[in-house]
């Protein structure tokens, strides 16, 4: 599976398929403003038309930016079509969506998949059940057509929820997953795979920029890399160990003085998270040099430290990667300001840190499955 030169370095007239992102609020501060998302999205109709660029394979969908950190995207799943909006989560590897069997709550305020509108579903006895770090789903799987864009991928298996909790009146129904097989919690062939396998395109690559602020072009890439979306060259980081979207780091300094992974640790790197995670004691050093005060569960800080704050540098495989106090402080609805550093609550045997959106915002990432490795590069 190894292959030599990356011919994802492509231009924008070749064989690259672009599936645009919408960005929406992070769960934990949406959950606490819930009448305010819905009075939002029901004011401003959500509509998504399909661009293709004419004598190229780009397809690139408009960005609409509702309110916050986490990015969608829209794919459609069954004959005729489908429409959902999923998370593209470069940390887990399933894709899931409602089902009209779910009851749960939080599966009545979205999209649920209807199963005998679909002449090409056909269903399975397999059930599945995931946990993530915000809530958790159960049900069973199935096998569908499902499109990104341009992309095809017949007889699919994925999953369809029968039970939800912890994503209540989120503006995205579901999660398609990114990460390689071996991170599957169920025994399904991920839709990424499953595209190479059909020759969908012509180079196991994927890239993502995201957007800061309220800018607009946030985008998956599929198949190749657009070099308009960054400046300067593309570093290249391999991973630890085939099979997961970790690489090692080497440190995280601020003023010349080491922080944090002081002998080296793990980074996953997480469309999928918000924040940045970390350790418990290490993440509550980061916030008292920041200046950051506890409140309940959470931490606040003065808003103008954004001013005043130094960078906070990751160096990862030599290279200095550095967030900026302007990106690690966020300011609420209630015109608060937290930084973005979160305790991890996955337990692990050794220092790991989660490089969630905050981080992704300010560098242009790239997922080589071919040579089993990350490329970063500054983000326009």
């Amino acid at each position: 599976m190894k292959w030599l030169v990356l011919l994802g370095l492509l231009t924008s007239s070749e064989c690259i398929v672009i599936i645009p992102l919408t960005k929406v609020k992070t769960m934990r501060k949406t959950l606490s403003e819930k009448n305010m998302l819905n009075n939002f999205l029901k004011e401003q109709a959500y509509r998504l038309s399909q661009i293709s660029s004419r004598g190229s394979n780009i397809t690139i969908h408009p960005l609409r930016n509702i309110m916050d950190m986490v990015y969608v995207g829209k794919i459609t799943i069954g004959t005729p079509p489908q429409e959902f909006q999923v998370v593209f989560d470069t940390g887990s590897s399933e894709l899931w969506v409602p089902s009209v069997f779910c009851p749960s709550s939080a599966c009545s305020t979205h999209i649920r998949f209807r199963h005998l509108e679909s002449s090409t579903f056909r269903p399975t006895q397999k059930t599945f059940s995931i946990t993530y770090g915000s809530g958790s789903t159960k049900g069973f799987l199935a096998y569908d057509t499902v499109r990104i864009g341009d992309l095809l991928s017949t007889d699919q298996e994925f999953g369809l929820s029968m039970e939800e909790h912890g994503f209540e009146d989120l503006p995205f129904d579901g999660v398609l997953g990114l990460n390689y097989p071996d991170m599957s919690f169920i025994t399904t062939i991920p839709i990424f795979d499953n595209l190479k396998n059909q020759g969908a395109f012509s180079e196991p690559v994927f890239a993502f920029y995201l957007g800061k602020g309220k800018a607009k072009g946030s985008v998956v890439m599929f198949g190749g890399v657009d070099h308009r979306y960054y400046k300067g060259e593309l570093n290249w980081v391999p991973l630890i160990h085939a099979g997961d979207w970790s690489v090692h780091m080497d440190r995280i300094s601020m003023k010349r003085k080491v922080i944090a992974c002081s002998g080296g640790c793990e980074a996953l790197v997480d469309t999928g998270t918000s924040l940045i995670l970390g350790p418990r004691r290490l993440v509550n050093n980061i916030q008292k040099l920041i200046g950051a005060t506890p409140q309940g569960s959470e931490h606040y800080i003065s808003c103008f430290a954004v001013y005043t704050l130094p960078s906070i540098i990751f160096t990862i495989n030599g290279i200095n990667y550095p967030v900026p106090a302007r990106a690690y402080i966020h300011k609420d609805s209630r015109g608060h300001c937290y930084p973005t550093f979160k305790e991890n609550t996955v337990s692990t045997s050794t220092e790991t840190w989660i490089l969630g959106d905050v981080f992704l915002r300010l560098y242009f990432s790239v997922f080589d499955r071919g040579n089993d490795r990350i490329g970063l590069a500054q983000a326009v």
